[in-house]
Protein backbone atom coordinates (compact mmCIF):
# COMPACT_ATOMS: atom_id res chain seq x y z
CA UNK A 1 0.00 0.00 0.00
CA UNK A 2 1.68 3.35 -0.70
CA UNK A 3 1.95 5.64 2.37
CA UNK A 4 -0.38 8.41 0.92
CA UNK A 5 -3.05 6.12 0.61
CA UNK A 6 -2.84 4.99 3.85
CA UNK A 7 -2.53 8.57 5.69
CA UNK A 8 -5.29 9.64 3.98
CA UNK A 9 -8.36 10.18 6.11
CA UNK A 10 -5.42 11.25 8.61
CA UNK A 11 -2.96 13.82 7.72
CA UNK A 12 -1.89 15.23 4.32
CA UNK A 13 1.59 14.09 3.05
CA UNK A 14 2.97 13.74 -0.61
CA UNK A 15 5.15 10.93 0.14
CA UNK A 16 4.74 8.42 -2.50
CA UNK A 17 6.11 5.40 -1.29
CA UNK A 18 5.71 1.83 -1.19
CA UNK A 19 5.08 -0.12 2.04
CA UNK A 20 4.90 -3.64 3.31
CA UNK A 21 3.14 -3.85 6.74
CA UNK A 22 3.30 -1.67 10.05
CA UNK A 23 5.11 -2.03 13.06
CA UNK A 24 4.96 -0.63 16.50
CA UNK A 25 8.41 -2.66 17.48
CA UNK A 26 11.61 -1.63 16.15
CA UNK A 27 13.31 -5.40 16.87
CA UNK A 28 9.92 -6.83 14.46
CA UNK A 29 10.49 -4.55 12.00
CA UNK A 30 10.70 -6.46 8.23
CA UNK A 31 11.84 -4.43 4.68
CA UNK A 32 9.59 -2.24 3.63
CA UNK A 33 7.57 -2.15 6.96
CA UNK A 34 6.56 1.68 7.84
CA UNK A 35 7.71 2.23 12.08
CA UNK A 36 5.12 3.67 14.31
CA UNK A 37 7.09 5.52 16.92
CA UNK A 38 4.88 6.47 19.77
CA UNK A 39 5.67 8.74 22.35
CA UNK A 40 5.83 7.34 25.91
CA UNK A 41 7.08 3.82 24.54
CA UNK A 42 9.96 3.39 26.05
CA UNK A 43 10.50 -0.49 23.68
CA UNK A 44 9.00 0.58 20.70
CA UNK A 45 9.22 4.97 20.23
CA UNK A 46 11.76 7.35 19.26
CA UNK A 47 14.70 6.21 20.75
CA UNK A 48 14.22 3.11 18.27
CA UNK A 49 13.92 4.87 15.20
CA UNK A 50 17.36 4.22 13.91
CA UNK A 51 16.81 0.21 15.27
CA UNK A 52 14.25 0.14 12.99
CA UNK A 53 16.08 1.83 9.90
CA UNK A 54 18.74 -0.51 10.28
CA UNK A 55 16.27 -3.19 10.01
CA UNK A 56 14.99 -2.49 6.87
CA UNK A 57 12.03 0.46 7.41
CA UNK A 58 10.88 2.88 4.46
CA UNK A 59 8.80 5.55 6.77
CA UNK A 60 8.30 6.82 10.10
CA UNK A 61 4.96 8.05 11.52
CA UNK A 62 6.23 10.11 14.79
CA UNK A 63 3.97 11.16 17.50
CA UNK A 64 3.34 14.85 18.28
CA UNK A 65 6.63 16.12 16.96
CA UNK A 66 8.89 17.02 13.88
CA UNK A 67 11.61 14.54 13.84
CA UNK A 68 14.67 13.96 11.19
CA UNK A 69 15.56 10.51 10.08
CA UNK A 70 17.00 8.97 7.31
CA UNK A 71 14.20 8.33 5.55
CA UNK A 72 10.95 9.84 5.57
CA UNK A 73 9.02 10.98 8.52
CA UNK A 74 5.32 11.96 8.86
CA UNK A 75 4.20 13.88 12.52
CA UNK A 76 0.73 12.60 13.11
CA UNK A 77 -1.20 14.21 16.15
CA UNK A 78 -2.51 12.09 18.17
CA UNK A 79 -0.90 9.11 16.81
CA UNK A 80 -2.19 6.10 19.21
CA UNK A 81 -5.60 7.45 18.50
CA UNK A 82 -5.29 6.68 15.14
CA UNK A 83 -3.75 2.96 15.01
CA UNK A 84 -7.15 1.61 14.99
CA UNK A 85 -8.10 3.00 11.86
CA UNK A 86 -4.08 2.59 10.36
CA UNK A 87 -4.76 -1.27 10.88
CA UNK A 88 -7.79 -1.58 9.43
CA UNK A 89 -6.87 0.43 6.88
CA UNK A 90 -4.08 -1.90 6.20
CA UNK A 91 -5.08 -5.10 6.79
CA UNK A 92 -8.95 -4.66 5.80
CA UNK A 93 -9.33 -8.27 5.96
CA UNK A 94 -8.73 -8.90 9.58
CA UNK A 95 -12.48 -7.87 10.00
CA UNK A 96 -13.30 -10.65 8.33
CA UNK A 97 -12.33 -13.20 10.61
CA UNK A 98 -14.64 -14.07 13.67
CA UNK A 99 -12.94 -13.92 16.99
CA UNK A 100 -13.73 -15.59 20.24
CA UNK A 101 -12.32 -13.50 23.13
CA UNK A 102 -11.00 -14.98 26.20
CA UNK A 103 -10.90 -13.15 29.75
CA UNK A 104 -10.16 -14.22 33.02
CA UNK A 105 -7.41 -14.01 35.97
CA UNK A 106 -6.79 -17.65 35.30
CA UNK A 107 -7.67 -20.06 32.90
CA UNK A 108 -7.25 -17.77 29.73
CA UNK A 109 -4.58 -20.21 27.96
CA UNK A 110 -6.08 -23.26 28.85
CA UNK A 111 -9.65 -22.55 27.37
CA UNK A 112 -8.36 -20.73 24.68
CA UNK A 113 -5.89 -23.81 24.19
CA UNK A 114 -9.22 -26.36 24.68
CA UNK A 115 -11.74 -24.38 22.14
CA UNK A 116 -9.22 -24.50 19.44
CA UNK A 117 -8.74 -28.56 20.02
CA UNK A 118 -12.46 -29.04 19.70
CA UNK A 119 -13.13 -26.96 16.97
CA UNK A 120 -9.78 -28.74 14.89
CA UNK A 121 -11.29 -32.44 15.81
CA UNK A 122 -14.77 -30.51 14.70
CA UNK A 123 -13.12 -29.97 11.29
CA UNK A 124 -13.13 -26.36 11.45
CA UNK A 125 -9.51 -24.83 10.93
CA UNK A 126 -8.64 -21.78 13.53
CA UNK A 127 -5.69 -19.30 14.29
CA UNK A 128 -5.07 -19.22 18.59
CA UNK A 129 -3.64 -16.53 19.87
CA UNK A 130 -1.96 -15.56 23.00
CA UNK A 131 0.30 -16.73 26.12
CA UNK A 132 2.06 -19.53 24.67
CA UNK A 133 2.41 -17.40 20.88
CA UNK A 134 0.39 -17.54 17.70
CA UNK A 135 -0.54 -20.07 15.73
CA UNK A 136 -0.44 -20.94 12.16
CA UNK A 137 2.38 -17.37 11.53
CA UNK A 138 5.21 -16.16 11.37
CA UNK A 139 4.21 -12.92 13.49
CA UNK A 140 5.91 -12.61 16.54
CA UNK A 141 4.47 -11.86 19.74
CA UNK A 142 5.30 -11.91 23.24
CA UNK A 143 2.08 -10.69 24.73
CA UNK A 144 -0.68 -12.62 26.25
CA UNK A 145 -2.77 -10.20 23.99
CA UNK A 146 -0.47 -9.17 20.90
CA UNK A 147 -0.03 -4.89 19.97
CA UNK A 148 -3.03 -4.01 17.40
CA UNK A 149 -1.00 -3.30 14.19
CA UNK A 150 0.24 -7.35 15.27
CA UNK A 151 -2.66 -8.53 15.67
CA UNK A 152 -4.41 -7.31 12.64
CA UNK A 153 -1.36 -8.36 10.40
CA UNK A 154 -2.31 -11.81 12.08
CA UNK A 155 -5.80 -12.13 11.24
CA UNK A 156 -5.56 -10.51 7.45
CA UNK A 157 -2.37 -13.46 7.16
CA UNK A 158 -5.45 -15.77 8.56
CA UNK A 159 -8.19 -14.97 6.08
CA UNK A 160 -6.04 -14.87 3.29
CA UNK A 161 -4.96 -18.15 4.50
CA UNK A 162 -8.50 -19.70 4.89
CA UNK A 163 -8.58 -19.56 8.18
CA UNK A 164 -12.03 -17.45 9.39
CA UNK A 165 -11.42 -18.08 12.99
CA UNK A 166 -9.63 -17.15 15.69
CA UNK A 167 -9.30 -17.66 19.72
CA UNK A 168 -7.90 -15.06 21.37
CA UNK A 169 -6.61 -14.29 25.21
CA UNK A 170 -7.68 -11.21 25.72
CA UNK A 171 -5.52 -9.73 28.93
CA UNK A 172 -7.22 -6.83 30.70
CA UNK A 173 -3.95 -4.67 29.67
CA UNK A 174 -4.75 -5.67 25.57
CA UNK A 175 -8.17 -4.04 26.92
CA UNK A 176 -7.23 -0.88 28.89
CA UNK A 177 -4.22 -0.33 26.21
CA UNK A 178 -6.88 -0.64 23.21
CA UNK A 179 -4.83 -3.32 21.76
CA UNK A 180 -8.56 -5.14 20.31
CA UNK A 181 -9.79 -1.97 19.39
CA UNK A 182 -12.61 -2.58 16.33
CA UNK A 183 -11.59 -6.56 16.12
CA UNK A 184 -14.51 -8.53 14.91
CA UNK A 185 -15.44 -10.37 18.21
CA UNK A 186 -17.88 -12.87 18.08
CA UNK A 187 -17.92 -14.55 21.28
CA UNK A 188 -16.58 -13.52 25.01
CA UNK A 189 -15.84 -16.29 27.29
CA UNK A 190 -15.49 -15.09 30.73
CA UNK A 191 -13.10 -17.68 32.95
CA UNK A 192 -13.07 -15.79 36.75
CA UNK A 193 -11.82 -13.00 38.41
CA UNK A 194 -9.48 -13.20 41.30
CA UNK A 195 -6.73 -10.56 42.55
CA UNK A 196 -4.07 -9.96 40.04
CA UNK A 197 -2.57 -6.99 38.21
CA UNK A 198 -3.34 -4.51 40.95
CA UNK A 199 0.18 -2.95 40.78
CA UNK A 200 -1.47 -1.88 36.99
CA UNK A 201 -5.22 -1.41 38.05
CA UNK A 202 -4.91 -0.25 41.25
CA UNK A 203 -8.48 -2.09 42.62
CA UNK A 204 -9.74 -5.16 42.08
CA UNK A 205 -13.46 -2.78 40.94
CA UNK A 206 -10.89 -1.84 37.74
CA UNK A 207 -10.00 -4.29 37.27
CA UNK A 208 -12.95 -5.97 36.55
CA UNK A 209 -14.88 -3.06 34.97
CA UNK A 210 -11.88 -3.42 32.32
CA UNK A 211 -12.76 -6.79 31.37
CA UNK A 212 -15.93 -5.83 31.33
CA UNK A 213 -15.32 -3.64 28.60
CA UNK A 214 -14.97 -6.73 25.73
CA UNK A 215 -18.59 -8.38 27.34
CA UNK A 216 -19.93 -4.88 26.32
CA UNK A 217 -19.02 -4.67 22.68
CA UNK A 218 -21.99 -4.36 20.48
CA UNK A 219 -20.89 -7.14 17.62
CA UNK A 220 -20.63 -10.10 20.13
CA UNK A 221 -23.26 -12.61 19.23
CA UNK A 222 -22.89 -14.76 22.10
CA UNK A 223 -21.11 -14.96 25.73
CA UNK A 224 -20.10 -17.31 27.85
CA UNK A 225 -20.12 -17.13 31.63
CA UNK A 226 -18.66 -19.02 34.62
CA UNK A 227 -21.57 -18.89 36.97
CA UNK A 228 -18.98 -20.23 40.02
CA UNK A 229 -17.63 -17.02 39.86
CA UNK A 230 -19.02 -14.16 42.49
CA UNK A 231 -18.19 -11.58 39.60
CA UNK A 232 -20.18 -13.37 37.31
CA UNK A 233 -23.60 -11.23 37.95
CA UNK A 234 -21.78 -7.97 36.72
CA UNK A 235 -20.59 -10.28 33.24
CA UNK A 236 -24.09 -11.29 32.33
CA UNK A 237 -25.44 -7.55 33.48
CA UNK A 238 -23.42 -5.63 30.72
CA UNK A 239 -23.95 -8.37 27.91
CA UNK A 240 -28.19 -8.87 27.59
CA UNK A 241 -27.74 -7.31 23.76
CA UNK A 242 -25.42 -11.60 22.97
CA UNK A 243 -27.39 -14.70 23.88
CA UNK A 244 -26.14 -15.64 27.53
CA UNK A 245 -24.70 -19.26 28.28
CA UNK A 246 -23.95 -19.76 32.10
CA UNK A 247 -21.60 -23.11 33.01
CA UNK A 248 -20.79 -24.52 36.18
CA UNK A 249 -19.44 -27.33 37.68
CA UNK A 250 -22.31 -28.75 39.15
CA UNK A 251 -23.19 -29.91 35.05
CA UNK A 252 -21.38 -32.37 35.75
CA UNK A 253 -23.75 -35.52 37.33
CA UNK A 254 -20.51 -37.14 38.42
CA UNK A 255 -16.70 -36.06 39.39
CA UNK A 256 -14.18 -39.23 40.85
CA UNK A 257 -10.77 -38.39 41.00
CA UNK A 258 -8.06 -40.43 39.68
CA UNK A 259 -4.05 -40.35 39.88
CA UNK A 260 -4.46 -39.37 35.98
CA UNK A 261 -7.40 -37.00 36.01
CA UNK A 262 -10.89 -37.43 36.08
CA UNK A 263 -13.47 -40.16 35.68
CA UNK A 264 -16.31 -37.77 34.87
CA UNK A 265 -20.34 -38.08 34.08
CA UNK A 266 -22.13 -35.08 31.90
CA UNK A 267 -25.20 -35.37 30.19
CA UNK A 268 -25.42 -39.12 30.38
CA UNK A 269 -21.83 -39.33 29.03
CA UNK A 270 -19.28 -41.14 30.87
CA UNK A 271 -15.66 -40.45 30.11
CA UNK A 272 -12.21 -39.77 31.19
CA UNK A 273 -10.54 -36.47 31.22
CA UNK A 274 -6.56 -36.37 31.41
CA UNK A 275 -6.46 -33.38 33.45
CA UNK A 276 -5.45 -32.52 37.05
CA UNK A 277 -7.68 -30.58 39.06
CA UNK A 278 -11.25 -29.36 38.90
CA UNK A 279 -10.78 -25.98 37.61
CA UNK A 280 -9.76 -27.75 34.59
CA UNK A 281 -12.86 -28.91 34.46
CA UNK A 282 -14.55 -25.73 34.61
CA UNK A 283 -12.49 -24.61 31.79
CA UNK A 284 -13.49 -27.42 29.69
CA UNK A 285 -17.35 -26.64 30.22
CA UNK A 286 -16.05 -23.27 29.32
CA UNK A 287 -14.66 -24.20 25.55
CA UNK A 288 -17.94 -26.92 25.52
CA UNK A 289 -20.47 -24.63 26.22
CA UNK A 290 -18.42 -22.03 23.82
CA UNK A 291 -18.17 -24.51 21.10
CA UNK A 292 -21.78 -25.03 21.38
CA UNK A 293 -22.75 -21.98 20.93
CA UNK A 294 -20.63 -21.63 17.56
CA UNK A 295 -23.66 -23.68 15.88
CA UNK A 296 -22.37 -27.56 16.58
CA UNK A 297 -24.13 -30.45 18.77
CA UNK A 298 -23.68 -30.63 22.46
CA UNK A 299 -23.86 -34.47 21.78
CA UNK A 300 -21.14 -33.81 19.20
CA UNK A 301 -19.09 -31.95 21.35
CA UNK A 302 -19.02 -33.78 24.71
CA UNK A 303 -17.47 -37.40 23.26
CA UNK A 304 -14.33 -35.39 22.19
CA UNK A 305 -13.77 -34.05 25.42
CA UNK A 306 -11.77 -37.36 26.50
CA UNK A 307 -8.83 -35.81 24.16
CA UNK A 308 -8.09 -32.30 25.73
CA UNK A 309 -4.41 -32.01 26.29
CA UNK A 310 -3.66 -28.81 28.94
CA UNK A 311 -1.11 -26.32 27.39
CA UNK A 312 2.83 -26.54 28.19
CA UNK A 313 3.30 -25.68 31.47
CA UNK A 314 0.12 -25.87 32.57
CA UNK A 315 -0.50 -28.67 35.39
CA UNK A 316 2.53 -30.25 33.46
CA UNK A 317 3.65 -33.58 34.30
CA UNK A 318 7.47 -33.92 34.90
CA UNK A 319 7.41 -37.93 33.29
CA UNK A 320 8.20 -40.60 35.53
CA UNK A 321 7.72 -38.72 38.94
CA UNK A 322 5.42 -36.98 40.81
CA UNK A 323 6.13 -33.08 39.66
CA UNK A 324 4.11 -31.27 38.06
CA UNK A 325 5.27 -27.33 36.77
CA UNK A 326 2.67 -25.09 37.01
CA UNK A 327 2.00 -21.72 35.56
CA UNK A 328 0.27 -20.55 38.76
CA UNK A 329 1.58 -16.94 40.35
CA UNK A 330 -1.99 -15.51 41.70
CA UNK A 331 -3.19 -16.25 45.38
CA UNK A 332 -6.10 -18.10 43.60
CA UNK A 333 -4.17 -20.36 41.21
CA UNK A 334 -1.52 -21.52 43.64
CA UNK A 335 -4.65 -22.31 46.08
CA UNK A 336 -5.97 -24.71 43.14
CA UNK A 337 -2.76 -25.92 42.31
CA UNK A 338 -2.13 -27.91 45.29
CA UNK A 339 -5.64 -28.53 46.40
CA UNK A 340 -5.79 -30.03 42.89
CA UNK A 341 -2.56 -32.22 44.03
CA UNK A 342 -3.87 -32.95 47.07
CA UNK A 343 -7.42 -33.95 45.81
CA UNK A 344 -5.42 -36.58 43.07
CA UNK A 345 -2.97 -37.81 45.66
CA UNK A 346 -4.53 -37.92 49.22
CA UNK A 347 -2.05 -39.70 50.96
CA UNK A 348 0.62 -37.97 49.67
CA UNK A 349 2.33 -34.17 51.40
CA UNK A 350 2.72 -31.45 49.06
CA UNK A 351 6.05 -30.01 48.50
CA UNK A 352 6.40 -26.38 46.42
CA UNK A 353 8.82 -24.69 45.33
CA UNK A 354 7.50 -20.92 43.93
CA UNK A 355 8.76 -17.26 44.39
CA UNK A 356 6.95 -14.13 42.74
CA UNK A 357 7.43 -11.52 40.00
CA UNK A 358 9.16 -8.16 40.43
CA UNK A 359 7.65 -4.71 39.32
CA UNK A 360 4.49 -6.50 39.98
CA UNK A 361 1.18 -6.91 42.38
CA UNK A 362 3.31 -6.44 45.71
CA UNK A 363 0.16 -7.19 47.05
CA UNK A 364 -0.58 -10.86 46.56
CA UNK A 365 3.06 -12.25 47.88
CA UNK A 366 2.20 -11.92 51.10
CA UNK A 367 -1.54 -14.07 50.31
CA UNK A 368 0.09 -16.50 48.43
CA UNK A 369 2.88 -17.08 51.31
CA UNK A 370 0.02 -17.54 53.28
CA UNK A 371 -1.47 -20.30 51.56
CA UNK A 372 1.15 -22.00 50.83
CA UNK A 373 2.35 -22.59 54.59
CA UNK A 374 -1.30 -23.53 55.13
CA UNK A 375 -1.67 -25.79 51.87
CA UNK A 376 1.50 -27.46 51.49
CA UNK A 377 4.10 -29.63 53.71
CA UNK A 378 7.41 -27.79 52.44
CA UNK A 379 8.12 -24.36 51.01
CA UNK A 380 11.05 -23.67 48.99
CA UNK A 381 11.20 -19.72 48.20
CA UNK A 382 13.48 -18.92 44.76
CA UNK A 383 13.26 -15.77 42.17
CA UNK A 384 10.67 -15.77 39.84
CA UNK A 385 11.28 -12.63 37.68
CA UNK A 386 12.76 -10.54 39.85
CA UNK A 387 13.35 -7.86 37.23
CA UNK A 388 13.92 -4.64 38.64
CA UNK A 389 13.40 -5.15 42.13
CA UNK A 390 15.86 -6.62 44.67
CA UNK A 391 15.14 -10.53 44.94
CA UNK A 392 15.56 -10.78 48.61
CA UNK A 393 12.82 -7.97 48.98
CA UNK A 394 10.42 -9.79 47.11
CA UNK A 395 11.23 -13.09 49.35
CA UNK A 396 10.68 -10.86 52.13
CA UNK A 397 7.42 -9.79 51.38
CA UNK A 398 6.35 -13.37 50.54
CA UNK A 399 7.40 -14.26 54.02
CA UNK A 400 5.75 -11.74 55.74
CA UNK A 401 2.31 -14.00 55.20
CA UNK A 402 4.18 -16.95 56.88
CA UNK A 403 3.96 -18.07 60.23
CA UNK A 404 7.53 -17.69 61.56
CA UNK A 405 6.89 -21.40 62.90
CA UNK A 406 6.74 -22.41 59.65
CA UNK A 407 9.88 -24.03 58.60
CA UNK A 408 11.10 -23.43 54.67
CA UNK A 409 14.02 -23.45 52.75
CA UNK A 410 15.15 -20.54 50.74
CA UNK A 411 17.43 -20.88 47.53
CA UNK A 412 17.68 -17.95 44.99
CA UNK A 413 18.98 -19.24 42.54
CA UNK A 414 15.66 -20.80 40.65
CA UNK A 415 17.63 -23.78 38.64
CA UNK A 416 19.27 -24.91 42.37
CA UNK A 417 15.88 -24.64 44.27
CA UNK A 418 14.23 -27.08 41.24
CA UNK A 419 16.91 -29.69 41.11
CA UNK A 420 17.09 -30.11 44.92
CA UNK A 421 13.84 -30.17 45.32
CA UNK A 422 13.33 -32.85 42.40
CA UNK A 423 16.05 -35.07 43.47
CA UNK A 424 15.33 -35.15 47.29
CA UNK A 425 11.42 -35.79 46.64
CA UNK A 426 10.40 -38.38 49.05
CA UNK A 427 8.17 -41.35 47.68
CA UNK A 428 4.96 -39.87 49.66
CA UNK A 429 5.45 -36.29 48.19
CA UNK A 430 4.12 -34.55 45.04
CA UNK A 431 6.24 -31.48 44.06
CA UNK A 432 4.06 -28.10 42.75
CA UNK A 433 6.87 -25.95 40.96
CA UNK A 434 4.99 -23.03 40.60
CA UNK A 435 4.98 -19.36 38.60
CA UNK A 436 6.46 -19.55 35.29
CA UNK A 437 4.80 -22.72 33.52
CA UNK A 438 6.01 -22.44 30.22
CA UNK A 439 8.59 -19.42 30.27
CA UNK A 440 11.91 -20.29 29.06
CA UNK A 441 14.16 -17.15 30.39
CA UNK A 442 14.24 -15.40 33.52
CA UNK A 443 14.23 -11.59 33.73
CA UNK A 444 16.75 -10.06 36.23
CA UNK A 445 17.56 -6.53 36.46
CA UNK A 446 20.90 -6.40 34.68
CA UNK A 447 20.44 -9.61 32.94
CA UNK A 448 17.67 -12.11 30.82
CA UNK A 449 19.14 -16.38 31.40
CA UNK A 450 17.86 -18.94 29.36
CA UNK A 451 15.79 -21.06 32.56
CA UNK A 452 12.78 -23.42 31.73
CA UNK A 453 11.73 -25.35 34.66
CA UNK A 454 10.42 -28.09 32.62
CA UNK A 455 13.50 -28.76 30.84
CA UNK A 456 15.18 -28.19 34.27
CA UNK A 457 13.10 -30.87 36.00
CA UNK A 458 12.91 -32.88 33.84
CA UNK A 459 16.92 -33.38 33.77
CA UNK A 460 17.50 -33.61 37.22
CA UNK A 461 14.61 -36.47 37.01
CA UNK A 462 16.30 -38.75 34.55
Amino acid sequence: MNLNELLTDIVDTQIDIETQGLCLNATNIQTGDVFIALQGQSSHGIDYVDQAIENGCVAVLIDSQDFDCSVPSVRVDNLKQHLPVLASTYYPQAMQVEVIGVTGTNGKTSVSYFISQLLNQLGDKNGLIGTLGITHSAVVSNNTTPDILTLYKTLHQYHQDGIHTAVLEVSSHGLDQDRVAGINFKQAVFTNLTQDHLDYHHSLDEYRDTKLKLFALDSLKSVVINRDNDQHADFLAISKHATQTTYSLDEFEKINATTEGFLCQLDGFVFESPLLGQFNLSNVLAALNSVEQLGFERSSIIPLLHHLFPPTGRMHRIKNTLAWVDYAHTPDAIENAINTLQSHYPDHQIRIVFGCGGNRDQGKRAKMGKIASDLASTIVLTNDNPRDEDPQAIIDDILSGIDDSFELDITLDRQLAIETAMTTLNENECLLIAGKGHESIQEFKDKTLVLSDIEIAQNAAS
